[in-house]
């Protein structure tokens, strides 16, 4: 693979195999403290969560799909209201409505572009 940051963990799972833990007395460390801290720890987290996972770009495809309908009913709200009931709606939350459908309409797309 020609990764430059392979996670190591999960391709070795990746590869598949039967695993098992083997306990053992970790010996103390030679050259003195680790200089992998927790900022390391978290990259590290994040690069094991996207390298092998679809699952951000899933939940972002969701949140998307649930910000274009919100906006999409409460535009529609909003023209019924004028409509039905006369209320004048002003300039604001039109623009508000269309705002955030287009963008969770790109949610949606950079989630399904991302999966593939």
């Amino acid at each position: 693979m020609p990764e430059r940051n392979l996670f190591m963990k999960g391709v070795l799972s990746w590869v598949g195999g039967k695993t098992d833990v083997v306990e053992y007395a970790r010996a103390e460390r030679v050259a003195g403290d680790s200089k992998f801290n927790g900022w390391k720890l978290w990259n590290l987290a994040l690069e094991g969560i996207t390298s092998f996972s679809t699952f951000p770009l899933r939940i972002w495809t969701y949140i998307g799909l649930f910000i274009a309908g919100m906006s999409f009913l409460y535009g529609a709200w909003m023209i019924i209201d004028k409509l039905i009931f006369g209320n004048n709606v002003p300039g604001y939350p039109s623009l508000l409505v269309s705002v955030l459908f287009l963008g969770g309409v790109q949610l949606i797309g950079i989630g399904i572009l991302g999966e593939y």
